[in-house]
């Protein structure tokens, strides 16, 4: 088990905090874990185990708990047993019908210290909500980074070289438990589909009551093919008219926010750099795990330029920054990534092969003439860094801390 020390390191400052530590990210991202994880650092801290309550609502088991009044009965029962602050876990809390209140009433009633994961950007977005405004601290948690995976890994194969492991990781991606299956192709599809499919059924169309879900699985699919391109919900009503399927615009954009709030995808926008404002069309979307796209269309390796880009977005995001896509007159910045007064821009490719392609990815910066780092990522083993633009091998970038 991994520790996840990135993730560790900004939870401790709220530990023992009279805040909700809310976990969030898409179904197997590790946020079990994470609550396991934490546990042990409490014992290790001095907590007794017997003051560890912990609930996980996936289990069958606790399907009579799935109302906020018969939780709130269980924890009570549970707690009047126990001297000293409690430590309570909630595992897959959106099972739980009106939650908030359970929590809050926790809150009110008991000196405990409370942690919660869920599979719902939307979580805390809802009318009841309102019961923890300014009473929580969120924390995304992600597939396994390329440096947690070579990490991994290196457990057990010290020796095997980083550009052998990132072939490993473009095909199969992130996922924790793919290391239980050891990386079998047919395994591994079979695991990735299921896991896909639960966050189509249980995380989408259960949630948003969707009934054409053949519909739906057309759009996501169309999204993961076009991860890294800029599209808008009527270019995909287009695209399935022009398919035999009529559909409106508000359909299609009903259907991306579902898969959203799942934690399938992320949204980026698009930042005019010169006019300083964000565009309101055209926005792009890059997928949880490149590993669950290569299961469900394949591809990775034919689609290597789209692939890598996805990758280097989620790398930014756990490192905490807010991403755009950057337009400076006819140039596009693959990412512009902020993060309080830091501001970096970044331009990905697969190899620079052609003076084309170094005029491209290096001339995207010539209309920008701030100081901000400008880095150009990709494959070539060789630093062809030139007129103050940083290029770096992707896999390096990765890897530093």
């Amino acid at each position: 088990m991994i520790k996840r020390d990135a993730y560790l390191n900004r939870i401790r400052p709220f530990m023992n905090k009279d805040l909700v530590k809310v976990i969030t990210g898409i179904r197997r991202c590790g946020k079990s874990v994470m609550l396991k994880i934490i546990q042990q650092e409490l014992q290790k801290n001095g907590v007794p185990a017997d003051s560890i309550l912990s609930y996980n609502f996936e289990s069958m088991s606790l399907s009579h708990l799935c109302t906020a009044a018969a939780l709130y009965q269980d924890v009570i029962a549970r707690a009047q047993k126990l001297t000293g602050r409690i430590y309570l876990f909630f595992d897959e809390i959106q099972e739980v019908d009106q939650w908030e209140k359970a929590v809050n009433s926790f809150r009110a009633d008991l000196d405990c210290d409370i942690y919660i994961t869920g599979s719902n950007s939307k979580l805390l977005s809802g009318e009841l909500a309102t019961y923890l405004a300014g009473r929580y601290v969120e924390f995304v948690i992600y597939p396994f980074s390329f440096r947690e995976f070579v990490e991994l890994v290196h457990e057990t194969q010290p020796d095997r070289a980083p550009a052998d492991c990132f072939s490993q990781y473009i095909r199969y991606g992130g996922m924790p438990y793919l290391w239980e299956l050891n990386y079998q192709d047919g395994p591994v599809r079979q695991y990735l589909l299921d896991l896909y499919n639960a966050v189509e059924l249980k995380d989408i169309v259960r949630r948003k009551q969707i009934r054409d879900v053949g519909f739906l699985e057309r759009v996501l699919a169309y999204v993961m093919a076009n991860i890294g391109n800029t599209f808008s919900a009527t270019t995909i009503s287009k695209y399935m008219k022009s398919e035999g399927r009529k559909v409106s615009p508000e359909t299609v954009l009903n259907y991306l926010h579902a898969g959203s709030e799942a934690f399938l995808f992320y949204p980026v926008k698009r930042q005019d750099l010169v006019g300083k404002r964000i565009l309101s069309v055209q926005e792009k979307y890059y997928i949880a795990d490149h590993g669950i796209r290569n299961a469900v269309i394949g591809g990775n390796e034919r689609d290597i330029n789209l692939i890598l880009e996805n990758i280097v977005f989620l790398e930014l995001k756990r490192r905490g920054y807010d991403i755009t896509v950057g337009k400076a007159g006819e140039k596009e910045i693959d990412f512009v990534a902020q993060r309080q007064s830091e501001r970096i821009y970044i331009q990905v490719t697969y190899l620079l092969a052609s003076e084309e392609t170094i005029e491209r990815e290096f001339g995207a910066y010539r209309n920008i003439r701030d100081n901000y780092p400008k880095y150009v990522l990709s494959l070539d083993e060789f630093d062809l860094s030139r007129d103050g633009i940083i290029h770096m091998n992707i896999r390096d970038f990765l890897l530093r801390q």
